[in-house]
């Protein structure tokens, strides 16, 4: 067998053998007592876009496409949300202090400036998730009201 072939067989050994190890799903409550809802004002139509565009890495519940059947992908995209959620988790908002709550409005409004979130590598994909100008002004508006009515309930 020539080294090219050995390798090649290699290859896909490796490939099915990693088929055998998943990682662990993001599946809790898509509306947890302590969601960001439960700390602001969130109107219907910015949850939607918050679900829609946030929630899949930035949250407890995870909506998974069809290739996360697949390794190393899955590995990579498990990866990806628990990233997400440790920099901002909208399903254990309510758990954050109160400056903490501020801190993560004002990224919010940062990243969305920046053009920074969602992130381009997931909306070649989710391309419901491509956030409009109007839609992210409707967010930044909506977190700058919120970080005001936290400071308002901390005086």
């Amino acid at each position: 067998m020539s080294k090219k072939r050995k390798i090649g067989v290699a290859l896909i050994a490796v490939l099915v053998l990693i088929q055998f190890f998943r990682p662990k799903k993001n599946v809790g409550v898509a509306d947890a007592p302590t969601d960001i809802t439960h700390s602001v004002a969130v109107t219907p139509e910015v949850k939607n876009i918050l679900e829609k565009s946030c929630y899949d890495c930035h949250s407890n519940h995870t909506e998974y496409p069809w290739y996360f059947n697949f390794q190393p992908v899955a590995g990579w995209l498990a990866h990806h949300v628990e990233e997400g959620k440790h920099e901002l988790n909208f399903s254990e908002f309510d758990t954050y202090k109160v400056k903490r709550k501020k801190h993560k409005l004002k990224e919010i409004i940062e990243q969305l400036n920046e053009g920074e979130m969602p992130m381009s590598s997931y909306l070649i994909i989710h391309k419901d998730a491509t956030l409009s100008e109007e839609q992210k002004n409707k967010l930044i508006n909506w977190a700058e009201e919120s970080m005001t009515a936290l400071q308002d309930t901390t005086k």
